[in-house]
């Protein structure tokens, strides 16, 4: 088996103070991250699969709130995936890591402190 990752894509990355007042009233957000496969190629002839990994995110912190989506396109040479089952979260690893570097990143600048590290 052979795994060629393209290069992941972030579609959305919001950094949301959160808002007590609103919460009050709305309810306050919980966090939710979840991963899904969309199958877009299933050669049975050359044994490839080919699919997108969606990491949809919403991370609600003390203060704030990171919410968003990361995408990227797998292309699995010498092994058919029929389901989503027979995936793990390492296929999502790099969107995983993505959201991390992200969060680092943007925390640090936005809080003016060491930036925050999420644990997968």
């Amino acid at each position: 088996m052979n795994l060629k990752r393209e290069q992941e894509f972030v579609s959305q990355y919001h950094f949301d103070a959160r808002n007590f007042e609103w919460e009050n009233e709305n309810g306050a957000p919980e966090t939710k991250v979840d991963v899904n496969f969309q199958l877009i190629q299933h050669d049975q002839e050359n044994q490839v699969t080919s699919l997108i990994v969606v990491l949809s995110f919403m991370i609600v912190f003390d203060k704030f709130v990171i919410s968003g989506t990361i995408s990227q396109v797998n292309h699995i040479d010498g092994r058919i995936v029929n389901e989503p089952s027979e995936l793990n979260q390492e296929e999502a690893r790099p969107c995983l890591n993505m959201l991390n570097r992200l969060t680092y990143e943007v925390t640090e600048i936005a809080l003016d402190l060491p930036g925050i590290n999420l644990e997968f």
